[in-house]
């Protein structure tokens, strides 16, 4: 979602979500009971957001800066999502004008510009995962060392956009596959891993296993250390369209490791002590992420997520794309797990930059940990519930 709308980087759990009026923007969507996925929205005061007196709110609003142009602009995005209301692009636009802004300015931009409110799923409380861009060595070219490809984009993929159906394809399909006789269903994993696109050259890179692959599907994006030492990325270029299954889920279902047990790591140690069953399992998730390799991306930003910019550790997150728009402000707020043990207290003011297959519902994010292994650990832990606010965008220009 990177990631660039990566797959669904969560491996253990998804949850589930419709639309509302009130996203898009309106006096009368700003009082309504209900907001995207017949969530309930509660109006806040500023002193009862979590973390709000003490939060670095230059930060934050520096990367809702970086995510406005393309609010502003409309222009295409790596992975299409609900179009911005008005509100929304007004306060993009004032953004765009201040140039950089302190703390107390930015936190007094937020006040100005929006209001906060508690969202409230069906469910009944929100949930969080954790994902990263791993690194891993590559190669650009084929050997024993690095025998698993990752494959490009191929011509003959057509993206549908967030709810786009089409006759005669499972309204499940999010991609299909142009062919003589009208759009079909694009192959699922099990059948590229077994050579469905093998001879049109879509190789762009090698990995050492099928593992490799996985994760950086699953995550969206990867750093490739290359043999000479030198760093490529590995970016998102689309997807299969084909349903995504937690392979957590699974390895849980059949008694492999309990659900308490289960972190991003312990499951990639026991991919790796079980080929034969690491390949059964892996096949089980239909969706397949392609790729582009990128040379010309800065190592010290983050990956680009759906959104079409480069994501920023514990700001930027991952929303379900068809009840919220990219660059929506959320206050997340949680007691996040540590590696070392017990759990450490997060409330901070994020962005909406990114999707996945997996983050489905009104009050459901993936949280970006940053990049590299210690990331992905910390990534790895996270299955927590969570409360959301929401900032939603005032109507009038004050």
């Amino acid at each position: 979602m990177t990631a660039r709308g990566r797959d669904a980087r969560p491996l253990v759990l998804s949850c589930a979500a419709g639309l509302g009026l009130l996203v898009a923007g309106g006096v009368g969507a700003m009082s309504a009971p209900t907001g995207p996925g017949n969530a309930g929205l509660s109006p806040m005061a500023w002193t009862d957001v979590p973390g709000w007196a003490t939060d670095d709110h230059a930060a934050a609003f520096a990367v809702f800066q970086l995510t406005c142009p393309g609010v502003v602009s409309g222009d295409a995005v790596l992975r299409p999502g609900l179009p911005p209301g008005r509100a929304l692009v007004a306060a993009c636009r004032a953004a765009l004008m201040t140039g950089a802004l302190t703390g107390d300015a930015a936190k007094a931009f937020f006040e100005t510009r929006f209001r906060p409110f508690a969202v409230t799923p069906p469910a009944g409380e929100g949930f969080l995962t954790g994902y990263y861009e791993p690194e891993i060595e590559a190669s650009l070219v084929a050997s024993d060392g690095f025998p698993v490809p990752a494959l490009g984009r191929p011509s003959d993929l057509e993206t549908l956009a967030a709810g786009e159906t089409r006759p005669g394809l499972d309204p499940a399909l999010a991609a299909a596959r142009r062919s003589p006789a009208g759009l079909v269903p694009y192959p699922d994993r099990a059948a590229i891993m077994d050579g469905a696109l093998a001879g049109q050259g879509l190789e762009i890179a090698w990995l050492r296993d099928d593992v490799d692959l996985f994760y950086a599907q699953v995550q969206g994006s990867a750093r490739l250390r290359l043999p000479d030492g030198t760093l490529a990325r590995l970016v998102y270029a689309g997807r299969n369209g084909q349903p995504y299954t937690s392979i957590g889920r699974v390895v849980v279902a059949e008694g492999h490791m309990t659900m308490e047990a289960m972190s991003l790591e312990r499951l990639q140690a026991w991919l790796r002590a079980n080929p034969a069953e690491a390949r059964r399992v892996m096949r089980l998730n239909r969706s397949y992420i392609f790729f582009a390799v990128r040379h010309d991306l800065d190592p010290a930003k983050g990956p680009v997520g759906a959104a079409s910019v480069p994501l920023v550790p514990l700001r930027s997150i991952a929303v379900d794309r068809t009840l919220w728009p990219y660059g929506t402000p959320f206050v997340i707020a949680a007691d996040l797990p540590e590696p070392a043990g017990g759990t450490r207290r997060f409330a901070a003011l994020t962005i909406a930059q990114d999707t996945g297959s997996a983050i489905l519902g009104p009050a459901r994010a993936d949280i970006f940990f940053g990049s590299g292994a210690a990331a992905g650990t910390r990534a790895g832990l996270v299955r927590h519930p969570g409360r959301f606010v929401v900032l939603l965008a005032r109507d009038a220009d004050p």
